[in-house]
């Protein structure tokens, strides 16, 4: 399965925020987008909300940006 989502870094918790108008996820991570910080708690949030190990859960393309498309296998 892949998912579109809109990432917001820096925020005041880490959270699913609702959809945009694209359809993509709106998701609110506390860790700053430096060194893949916000990358890693992205991934570790999915994986947590979803009962996927980490490891499953992929960042195929938008590594530097907001808008990021997200693999997740074993769905």
């Amino acid at each position: 399965m892949e998912l579109r989502i809109h990432v917001v870094p820096k925020s005041a918790r880490t959270e699913l925020a609702g959809t945009m108008a694209d359809g993509s996820w709106k998701v609110r991570v506390a860790a700053p987008a430096d060194k893949g910080k916000a990358n890693e708690a992205l991934r570790e949030f999915l994986a947590r909300h979803l009962k996927v190990a980490p490891s499953r859960v992929e960042i195929v393309s938008g590594h530097a940006s907001r808008i990021k498309r997200v693999r997740i296998a074993g769905l």
